[in-house]
């Protein structure tokens, strides 16, 4: 096949953004990118099995379905039916391919460039020394990865990563490899996300994930939809918001962009959201600084507080607050001493405005907040969440329909791969129900996530990297460091899909090991077989592939897992991997005695729709230390750049997934043929001495005098918050220090990056 050009980015153009999402131009840009990867027939056969109860989950997030009966036949979005077609291309990466392009060739490719080659078809090697990976058999692969393995001087030499994509299955086998082999080195992309949801959460409320459903989205007086852009990460959500405000709901949106999904949604598969208007989703958008969450949440707090003291009796829910939480009376003391003039700095709002959201929460009977990384990846990410926290316990609206708590995922699977045992500090009764059912003794200290296993490797201390499905080193900060890192190991291998930047970032020696794609058929000695997913909302259902593979070589994740821990583990401790490759209900029988709320698994799977997990807050249940919900008090953060700065946070383009844009193209922000842009206030523009258009130069500062530098960036004047910027990453994660990260969960800070611009054409000569 010929080799595809990479795109120019000096076509770039920029139109004004739009005020509205879908409609009529998502279908058509769904098809023409579905058509131009594959035939009409398995573009058909792709989308009429996506998201229904006898196809396969879309990989591309992790919003859930409507219950069996009530999906539409064509369930997905724009942006899944994008990422399906992208799997299910006709395109291949061949042994050809790799002979014609080195390493070092490929490691200059864009990640549109790779992405868009194809599927991978065989397992490939980089031997040391080489320069281009070359053909290599599955049984011959394994045994280097099980020889580099065995090397090691201790299990903790080795990294086992992963992102979403796993499904549940193969996620349980590869932490119960990792742990029989000797370590709980787990990191994952939720390391790199929602790790601040999650730790918060666990602190305030004793589980680290969601408590809502869709019924109660749909059933809520009034959503906070905080940090996040549904119109590009998860559109099927902007379905969910359009019936809550059918049913009489309010939204706040609360974000430093005015995304348009959330001011105006045309619903692609109603008659109403191709010829009329559609239906306005946000009664309220607040205009926010990036980082003033932690303040807005504090004043809506506070206001709470002193309405109380008016009428008491008729603000707060005293009774919930009496029985079910702890730690109010110091909350409540702190939250007192918050200083309007510090609020409304840090959030750029007006304190009217923020009384227009009080008035709409007094009006509310439940009420949900949701969010995303727009909360989770600043240094106070996990206050800020505890903030919220407390905002929902003082109105009792935790544990009850229409009201809760509601990170949005953004990865299919990650919820489920958490549930599964991927986390490098699995609680020690997790451990304790696998060691006794496979008979052995799991390590108890706590293993590394993502940022310190780049440490890790940098320093040496870690020498094998597995990656099982994503796309690590464009998902981590700090990419220079991040890839001296990886070519510090001795061995990389990326069990993948499809070509990333990472396969072109070796260790002295290099594995590509080719896997199945979520929409393949998988079938293994105990006939064919399904997997499972977890959601953003705790629905655990199956997934079934219906293509046929892209190679007779590929092996499911499952099989490539077993077949390793055999080479590596032996007999010892008496594991049935053979029997767990051929059929996936063994792994399933096993899930069920190990993991809270899969009793019965394999029957409950089976029924349409799947099965609902457990969520003991929803009883008021709380398994903290006190038993209780805990109320916090979080020290007042404001984020401040020097003069001549700006704040820059990192965010996607319309047309891509996660670290890959499908196109140059970022159609709601106007954006057309480039993605090296970064936004920016006009009047910042005037202050700076800078005119829309011109190229810059990005530099970070971090605390110890280091400077980080991205060139050649478009200035686009945007509306952002004044004070602030935003440019697209991967391309900006080389300006995110990998020191600089969120208190607690050691999150990647990337959406309050310090940075100054320069002229290009000032730039001094390297």
């Amino acid at each position: 096949m010929r080799d595809l050009e990479e795109p120019d980015e000096a076509e770039l153009s920029v139109t004004a953004p739009k005020t509205w999402a879908t409609g009529a131009p998502a279908v058509v840009h769904a098809l023409q990118y579905a058509l131009g990867q594959t035939s009409p027939k398995r573009t058909a056969l792709t989308l009429l099995n996506i998201n229904q109860t006898k196809g396969f989950d879309c990989p591309g997030c992790a919003w859930p379905e409507p219950a069996p009966g009530k999906r539409h036949r064509n369930e997905y979005c724009e942006n899944g039916a994008k990422h399906i077609a992208d799997e299910a291309t006709s395109r291949r990466v061949t042994a050809d391919f790799f002979r014609r392009h080195s390493v070092d060739e490929l490691n200059r490719k864009s990640d549109y460039w790779l992405n868009q080659q194809g599927r991978l078809t065989e397992p490939m090697v980089l031997r040391e020394g080489a320069e281009h990976y070359e053909p290599i058999g599955w049984d011959e692969a394994l045994d280097l990865l099980a020889e580099e393995l065995r090397a090691l001087d201790h299990p903790d030499e080795a990294l086992f990563y992963t992102s979403g994509r796993l499904a549940n299955e193969p996620a349980f086998l590869l932490q119960l490899f990792a742990r029989a082999f000797g370590t709980n080195n787990l990191p994952d992309c939720s390391n790199m996300c929602h790790e601040s949801s999650g730790s918060a959460l666990n602190e305030t409320l004793g589980i680290g994930k969601g408590s809502v459903s869709l019924d109660d989205l749909y059933d809520s007086d009034l959503v906070f939809v905080v940090g996040q852009n549904p119109g590009t990460n998860h559109p099927r959500m902007l379905s969910a918001l359009e019936e809550t405000k059918r049913r009489g709901g309010h939204v706040v949106a609360v974000n430093p962009l005015p995304e348009a999904g959330l001011l105006r949604f045309k619903h692609p598969q109603k008659a109403r959201g191709i010829v009329g208007r559609g239906t306005e989703i946000a009664d309220q958008f607040l205009q926010i600084r990036p980082g003033g969450d932690l303040a807005l949440f504090q004043a809506l707090n506070l206001l709470l507080l002193e309405a109380e003291d008016k009428e008491p009796g008729t603000v707060l829910d005293r009774e919930f607050i009496e029985a079910h939480t702890t730690g109010y009376e110091a909350f409540a003391e702190h939250i007192r001493k918050t200083s309007w003039d510090e609020v409304l700095e840090a959030t750029g709002l007006t304190r009217d405005e923020i009384e227009q959201v009080h008035a709409r929460v007094l009006a509310s009977r439940s009420v949900i907040v949701c969010w995303a990384m727009g909360l989770t990846q600043h240094k106070h990410g996990v206050p800020t969440i505890r903030e919220v926290v407390n905002f929902l316990l003082l109105r009792g609206n935790i544990g009850r329909p229409g009201a809760g708590v509601c990170p949005v995922r953004g990865h299919s699977n990650v919820q489920g791969d958490r549930t599964m045992g991927i986390f490098e500090r699995m609680p020690q009764s997790f451990l304790d129900r696998l060691g006794a059912e496979f008979g052995f003794t799991p390590p108890s200290a706590h293993g590394l996530d993502s940022v310190d296993s780049i440490r890790a490797m940098r320093d040496g201390r870690a020498k094998v990297f597995v990656g099982v499905a994503g796309n690590f080193v464009r998902a981590t900060p700090d990419s220079d460091v991040t890839e001296r890192a990886l070519r510090n190991c001795r061995l990389t291998v990326h069990i993948s899909t499809k070509l990333n930047r990472s396969h072109a970032v070796c260790g002295r020696r290099a594995l590509i090991l080719p896997t199945l794609g979520r929409s393949d058929r998988d079938v293994q000695a105990g006939g064919e077989q399904f997997m499972t997913v977890e959601d953003s909302m705790s629905e655990v259902h199956a997934t079934r592939g219906r293509l046929a593979p892209a190679s007779e070589h590929l092996l499911s994740e499952v099989s490539i897992i077993s077949r390793l821990a055999r080479k590596v583990l032996g007999p010892q401790p008496a594991i049935p991997w053979a029997e767990f490759e051929a059929d996936y209900d063994r792994v399933r029988d096993r899930i069920a005695q190990v993991v809270d709320g899969f009793n019965d698994f394999n029957e409950r799977v089976r029924k349409p729709g799947g099965f609902r997990l457990p969520n003991p807050v929803n009883s008021k249940v709380f398994r903290t230390a006190s038993g209780k919900a805990v109320f916090t008090a979080n020290d007042f953060t404001m984020l401040q750049a020097p003069k001549g700065h700006l704040i820059l946070q990192t965010l996607r383009s319309h047309d891509q997934w996660n670290t890959i844009p499908y196109a140059m193209d970022d159609r709601y922000r106007g954006i057309k043929g480039g993605r090296r842009v970064v936004l920016v206030n006009r009047a910042d523009l005037d202050e700076l001495g800078l005119e829309d258009g011109e190229l810059v130069d990005l530099i970070s500062i971090w605390t110890d005098g280091t400077e980080r530098r991205a060139d050649d960036f478009r200035l686009v004047s945007y509306p952002t918050p004044r004070g602030s910027a935003a440019a697209y990453y991967p391309e900006t994660n080389v300006l995110v220090p990998l020191d600089s990260v969120a208190d607690i969960s050691n999150t990647p800070t990337s959406k309050s990056v310090v940075v100054r611009l320069e002229r290009a054409a000032d730039r001094t000569p390297a």
